[in-house]
């Protein structure tokens, strides 16, 4: 099964693998069925998406996620939770109390990609949409805690980009929590670097120092 998707949607096999990869060794640190599913069904190269420090990074962060998506769903338990840029994550299945309602967005490709493998649900719910255009916050309830997460996404964007994004999510949500990952900007001219993200056409355009 080849999967078409654009450059930056490409990047969503590295986790994806990663999280395989992790989860079928003995001392898992992180277990992700899904991804294992989905990797078996692509036939895909472990060895160009899955190298030791991009490895590393995905299982903290994942990790990272989890268990901050947790802790928050401990004080807002039915909570709206939105993935921005989901790609093939399967979050949900981890962190899901019974109670919450999630939507994972991403561009068509990236969601026709993922409706090859995963069904919405009466609380799990797929938006095919760019981000930086308000249309996908439409059918999102607003009159709950909205926690939007967005995990290894904004370095493909541009600063300016990043603030249309910003500026989206906080007029269409009157409460909201933002779980971003970012860069530091000595990583925007290392794509070609990167022991993962070279393997693809996807390059880094932005960094920041602070989350301010």
């Amino acid at each position: 099964m080849n999967l078409q998707l654009g450059d930056v949607q490409e990047t969503m096999l590295i986790p994806l693998t990663i999280k395989a990869s992790e989860s079928l060794r003995a001392n898992a640190r992180i277990y992700d069925g899904k991804a294992v599913e989905i990797t078996k069904q692509l036939s895909l190269d472990l060895n160009k998406y899955d190298a030791f420090l991009s490895h590393e990074g995905v299982v903290s962060r994942t990790i990272l996620f989890d268990r901050t998506m947790k802790a928050y769903l401990e004080k807002y338990p039915d909570a709206v939770c939105v993935n921005i840029g989901c790609g093939l994550d399967d979050r949900f299945s981890r962190v899901d109390n019974g109670k919450i309602h999630w939507y994972n967005v991403d561009l068509a490709d990236a969601i026709a990609a993922r409706k090859l493998f995963f069904k919405e649900t009466e609380r799990e719910h797929m938006i095919a949409g760019s981000i930086l255009e308000a249309n996908y916050t439409v059918s999102i309830p607003k009159d709950k805690m909205v926690i939007l997460i967005a995990e290894g996404l904004f370095m493909y964007f541009t600063l300016e980009q990043i603030r249309r994004i910003l500026d989206i999510i906080r007029h269409a949500f009157p409460n909201f929590v933002l779980l971003a990952e970012t860069n530091h900007p000595c990583m925007v001219k290392m794509s070609s670097q990167h022991d993962t993200v070279k393997h693809t056409n996807a390059v880094f355009r932005s960094g920041t120092k602070s989350g301010k």
